[in-house]
């Protein structure tokens, strides 16, 4: 193929990347953009293969078809409630698919001789930014599926330890730059600091911080991939770098934004290791559903807050027949979305998607909390750290400051949870013992259809 067909090609696949990544935004287009993302890159491999005169594709034709085969099953089998950690395996695949692309960079130059200064700068951040992705994401993997302590693991002199990593890195980066050989000695320093500084990194975050670092880690892996695409001179893998390495540095930056810290505070100060000044206490007050259902039957306004635990029992498509039922019975139904409830940016929103929730139903925080005094029943569906009042009122929580959903302003207030324990950020909810709440015990998918069988009956 001609440089001007490939750049044409390429071309293409940028335009389709910028569109599906729009589409996105919105539940209602998502799939049609996944697709158009997902033939932007055949476009750009096929192209690839093309141009660099690859003619004996039987392995990579075996390894697409065992990838298409694995991408098939893990969309069939995985459940919503594991999607947290497979968008982390995601990211970790990523950064290490960068860091294999950085390597394969050096072993392209003439034997015996060295990489030019700019490819062996880009092979070094590529190797840097998917060393530490890769093994960051398995450790936020390994805190999401709990193989590892969900708490923050700190210690002390933690930050000087993680500070000297990273000065090493950038040393040994810098001496295998003035001398890039693929057997260079600096190199293999610089492949093993890259992995021990992502474990480094993501050890000391944990609790509700994780949906930040999935964000984060998502853009890490695009800006190896565009550091990737230097070092290899592909314009098409650039571009489609940077536009992950954007997205995710935005949508990081929403997170930030939606718990009213910084992002240098996620990564430095250890949240989850620090628990409440002191334990709440006061009187729960359950509730059956038969009562609830009462309650449910006669307000004219009701507002679903889901969270993790909803995601847990798989919940979402009773709630929506409850929120149908309620509908059907002149009642005005929202779902209160906050941005990080769940363990992944937009995890509600999927959910709620899956079970055909209407978009339009879907209220942010902002826009819920000034109506949240009108609101006759909030229902709390195993969410917890985004509806504790002591990041309102208790400046020793350590959640204190950031935005939550005032569903304890509502009316009535029914909790859906298991159990009183506290939430993934390991915090106690005053919310439990307020006056106008109400504790209905038990799997929240079997309390929803309780709920549905009282108005149903």
């Amino acid at each position: 193929m001609t440089n001007v067909a490939v750049n044409l090609a390429y071309i293409v696949a940028a335009v389709l990347f910028v569109f599906g990544l729009k589409m996105l935004g919105s539940p209602d287009t998502a799939r049609r953009g996944n697709a158009l993302s997902a033939a932007g890159m055949l476009i750009a491999i096929v192209v690839t293969l093309l141009s660099k005169g690859i003619v004996e594709l039987h392995w990579i034709a075996i390894a697409a078809v065992a990838g298409a085969v694995v991408g098939a099953l893990a969309a069939r089998l995985v459940a919503m409630t594991a999607m947290p950690e497979m968008v982390a395996l995601f990211n970790g695949s990523g950064g290490i698919a960068s860091l294999l692309v950085g390597w394969a960079a050096l072993f392209g130059v003439a034997d015996g001789a060295s990489a030019s200064t700019f490819t062996a700068t880009t092979v070094f951040l590529s190797v840097m930014i998917g060393g530490v992705t890769f093994s960051g994401s398995l450790v936020a993997w390994g805190k999401l599926a709990e193989v590892l302590p969900s708490s923050a693991l700190t210690f002390g002199g933690q930050r000087f330890i993680n500070a000297g990593l990273l000065l090493a890195l950038v040393v040994c980066g810098v001496l295998f730059i003035v001398e890039p050989m693929p057997d260079s000695p600096f190199f293999i320093a610089v492949l093993v600091l890259a992995f021990l500084l992502g474990i480094m990194a993501v050890v000391p975050i944990g609790g509700a911080d994780m949906p930040v670092v999935i964000s984060l880690l998502n853009s890490y892996s695009g800006l190896a991939a565009c550091a990737a695409g230097f070092a290899i001179n592909n314009n098409v893998l650039i571009v489609s770098g940077s536009l992950v390495g954007a997205a995710g540095i935005i949508l990081t930056n929403i997170m930030c934004k939606a718990m009213n810290r910084s992002l240098a505070n996620v990564l430095f100060s250890g949240f989850g290791a620090i628990q409440t000044s002191a334990k709440v206490e006061g009187e729960v007050k359950p509730i059956n559903a038969d009562d609830a259902g009462l309650i449910l039957e006669a307000a004219s306004a009701v507002t679903f807050v889901p969270g993790y635990g909803m995601a847990v029992a798989q919940a979402q498509h009773v709630v929506q027949e409850l929120g149908e039922l309620l509908e059907e019975n002149g009642c005005e139904v929202t779902y209160a979305i906050h941005p990080v409830a769940g363990r992944m940016p937009g995890h509600m929103n999927v959910l709620l998607a899956e079970a055909n929730v209407p978009y339009d139903q879907l209220v942010e925080m902002d826009d819920v909390n000034p109506r949240m005094p009108n609101i006759d029943v909030a229902v709390v569906i195993g969410a917890n750290d985004v509806v504790n009042p002591s990041a309102r009122n208790d400046a020793g929580s350590p959640i204190y400051g950031m935005p939550i959903i005032n569903v304890d302003h509502a009316r009535t207030v029914f909790v859906l949870k298991r159990s009183m324990a506290s939430g993934f950020a390991g915090v106690d909810n005053p919310l439990f013992f307020g006056t106008n709440t109400r504790m209905l015990f038990g799997d929240a998918k079997a309390s929803v259809a309780a709920l549905i069988a009282s108005l149903k009956g």
